[in-house]
């Protein structure tokens, strides 16, 4: 069954977190909706602890990053979108840019990112994993549950069934 954000919002609004349309995250993956429980990385212009989480086991999570909003660098790529597919995430919401959109729009997978920019991050394996970060007027955080649609993104701290 799809879970669409309008759907569990009217359904569970007291026990749910609604991201702000400010900073606009678009949809560029295949996969939407998609919805799975946190993973989190917070970055700024390296991406080594993105590729890092996306190459451990997904088990079916959503990995949510936190790059500072940076427009100078993409943060995703469609290498690593596919290594996100073959370890079993559903998607990836990247609060800066990804590379490679054309590729990644055709991959089922979920990502919602500010915008596109085509030079690479650096390598310089800075970042932190598994700590609640906050973009978009809500916290992300890991081990609760994320749906995102072409409407928006919704958290809670269980999984939602309507």
């Amino acid at each position: 069954m799809l879970l669409k954000t309008a759907d569990l919002y009217d359904a569970c609004a007291s026990r749910i977190r609604v991201a702000s349309s400010t900073p606009v995250l678009r949809d560029f993956g295949h996969r939407n909706p998609f919805h799975g429980r946190i993973a989190t990385v917070r970055c700024f212009e390296d991406n080594s602890f993105v590729k890092k989480a996306l190459a451990r086991e997904g088990s079916g999570c959503v990995l949510v990053v936190d790059g500072g909003a940076s427009m100078r660098c993409a943060l995703l790529g469609d290498r690593l979108a596919e290594l996100a597919i073959d370890n079993d995430w559903k998607g990836v919401i990247v609060n800066g840019c990804i590379r490679d959109s054309a590729i990644i729009k055709e991959l089922h997978l979920g990502v919602k990112a500010i915008g596109t920019h085509p030079r690479k991050s650096e390598k310089k394996d800075r970042g932190v994993t598994d700590v609640a970060v906050h973009f978009a007027g809500i916290e992300f955080i890991p081990g609760e549950w994320v749906y995102a649609d072409a409407d928006g993104i919704v958290t809670s701290p269980e999984q939602l069934a309507l």
